[in-house]
């Protein structure tokens, strides 16, 4: 362990000197520069580093860090019968108007090969090669139980002073032709959803759709992305980040419409805690009031403390609405692990193609 010092790394800035490790999101409104771990089931990590500034090639991890499972190796917590069985559960429940959409996942777990070459940053520099993110980042803190490596394109919250925005993503394709009004409708629902809760912590009349269903490229695959913004209602300032999690957590996005709902199903159908996986992960400038958090999807975990031996995990998963297919539905989040899984195996080519 004593090879994996603290730190974290996100756009461009690297921390490191740990100071201070908290539980309190109160934490992100008073000083310092903060990594912050959410995870799904409401758990969090602020991490206080002081010292953060531009990486240089000297701060990359050294070359042979990372050995990861092969594509082989990684175990579902829902296999494709389950998963398939969870979807038609889900339609039926909105079949008796329990519910309008539900975010079902699953989480794969793979024995790490070699426990002492695994540097999560190390695989972080992997997916940066393979699979670029615009919310990329790493947080490393080994004493306490925190190793994540994200490969994220989804905004979670951004807060500039008291401007606040959310980037939700719905529908997701190999090509912007796969698209279909299932994913808008989704989206849609999705955005309605994130306006209520940022509602909950903005001025009155300050919440605004400036883009809706807009179409992003990432690798291997496209995304409808919608951005939603709001000012922090004054009362709300001083207690911004608390306020702003209690109001809007877990993201909607990876939860569904309504929310309450949604979580008490998604509690029933999942067979495995997502941890950092749709939970939230960044950073926050305490003095700059600002900050940036990503929804932890494309995102691998390490768990050095499962039974079996340290593993790695990653999670997977699909919005469901009244005309989702079971089949499609599976074969999405398919799509959304198989490259990834592939990039952290190693077979994956920084140029996009596979390795033979």
């Amino acid at each position: 362990m004593h090879d994996f010092p603290p730190m974290a790394r996100f756009g461009g800035l690297i921390a490191t000197d740990l100071r201070d490790v908290t539980s309190d999101p109160a934490a992100l409104d008073s000083t310092g520069w903060w990594a912050v771990i959410a995870d799904f089931e409401g758990a969090v990590v602020c991490a206080r580093f002081a010292d953060v500034r531009p990486a240089t090639a000297a701060d990359a991890p050294a070359p042979g860090r990372w050995s990861g499972p092969t594509p082989a190796a990684w175990r579902s917590s829902l296999d494709r019968d389950a998963y398939t069985a969870g979807v038609r559960r889900i339609r039926a429940y909105i079949a008796a108007g329990e519910v309008y959409q539900v975010n079902l996942c699953r989480v794969l777990t793979a024995p790490l090969p070699d426990p002492a070459r695994a540097d999560v940053d190390a695989l972080s520099a992997v997916l940066a090669l393979g699979n670029p993110a615009p919310y990329a980042g790493t947080v490393r803190l080994p004493a306490h139980g925190v190793e994540v490596a994200t490969a994220s394109p989804e905004l979670y919250l951004r807060r500039a002073g008291r401007t606040v925005e959310s980037g939700p993503i719905k529908g997701t394709g190999r090509t912007a032709e796969d698209l279909s009004e299932k994913d808008r409708a989704e989206n849609v629902m999705i955005v309605d959803l994130v306006r209520n809760d940022l509602g909950r912590v903005c001025a009155s009349g300050t919440v605004t759709v400036p883009a809706l269903c807009a179409v992003e490229e990432h690798p291997g695959l496209v995304h409808l992305v919608s951005t939603v913004r709001g000012e922090l209602a004054e009362t709300h300032e001083k207690t911004a980040w608390a306020d702003l999690l209690g109001a809007t957590f877990p993201p909607g996005s990876v939860t569904g419409a309504p929310k309450s709902s949604a979580l008490r199903i998604i509690d029933e159908l999942e067979t495995a805690p997502r941890g950092p996986y749709c939970g939230g992960i960044g950073w926050v400038d305490a003095d700059r009031r600002t900050g940036e958090l990503a929804v932890g999807i494309r995102t691998f975990w390490i768990d050095r403390a499962a039974p079996a031996g340290p593993v790695l995990r990653f999670g997977a998963g699909a919005g469901i609405i009244w005309d989702s297919d079971p089949d499609r539905e599976w074969a999405e989040t398919e799509l959304k692990a198989s490259r990834l899984l592939a990039v952290a195996s190693g077979l994956h080519a920084a140029s996009g193609g596979e390795r033979r």
